[in-house]
């Protein structure tokens, strides 16, 4: 794991808040979060639906404005930055992976992979692509579209477009929650082999606890707040 003495954490929230209007009324989703997780750490964050695990991830991508708090993420203070700044800062540090694969469906595995790289002005973005679908076993695949897919193999894609521009951060939200029981454990045995690889500060939104016991770490979340953080189990 990387020296965190020696580097700014991967990410750092202080007294993080975020309440939103509802038919209710407002709704305090984040209550007072604080947190801080050191560069290369793999983070489970567990706890039952609708206890805000989710928007935390949203917040730390920068996809979802806080009421109050602050967000370091790898140094960069995110409530400094406008709309096309947070675009460019996620292009270039942080990867995202969602339970619903959001791939382009008019464009082929080697296309999806090479989107960011291409935004990110990369002249060898189709090589890294090509790479980086090797890597997750799908070199056979670049020419097939996501609809051609099955399940499993268009969560690798979606994990090879989120590896491919090598960010400091991976944010994973129930990266398995639309696969079948072996394929998500195929799924999860990849995306840790890349953190491993890449050393990638890695946070994992899960339901599972086993997942989130390969984590260097667990947080449990309810209610908005943060009610334990314990050292995970090594896989």
């Amino acid at each position: 794991m990387t020296d965190s003495s020696a580097v700014a954490p991967a990410i750092r929230l202080d007294d993080l808040h975020l309440t939103l209007a509802g038919p209710a009324g407002r709704v305090n989703i984040l209550r007072g979060v604080d947190l801080t997780v050191p560069a290369g750490e793999a983070v489970g964050v567990v706890g039952p639906s609708g206890a805000g695990k989710s928007t935390l991830l949203m917040v730390i991508a920068g996809l979802e404005r806080p009421t109050s708090g602050h967000v370091m993420v790898a140094g960069q203070d995110m409530g400094a930055l406008d709309e096309d700044a947070l675009a460019r800062f996620r292009r270039d540090h942080v990867g995202v992976v969602f339970q619903g694969f959001h791939l382009i469906p008019t464009m082929t595995a080697e296309e999806n992979v090479a989107v960011p790289l291409e935004f990110a002005g990369r002249r060898d973005a189709f090589a890294v692509a090509r790479a980086q679908l090797e890597a997750v076993g799908l070199g056979h695949r670049l020419g097939h579209y996501p609809g051609q897919l099955s399940g499993g193999e268009q969560q690798r894609v979606a994990l090879a477009r989120a590896f491919a521009p090598r960010p400091r951060l991976l944010l994973a939200d129930e990266p398995t929650g639309n696969l079948d029981g072996e394929t998500g454990r195929t799924v999860m045995d990849l995306l840790f082999r890349l953190h491993d690889e890449q050393g990638t500060t890695l946070m994992l939104i899960t339901h599972d606890p086993a997942l989130a016991a390969r984590c260097d770490r667990a947080i449990h979340i309810e209610d908005g707040l943060i009610t334990d953080a314990r050292p995970g189990v090594a896989a």
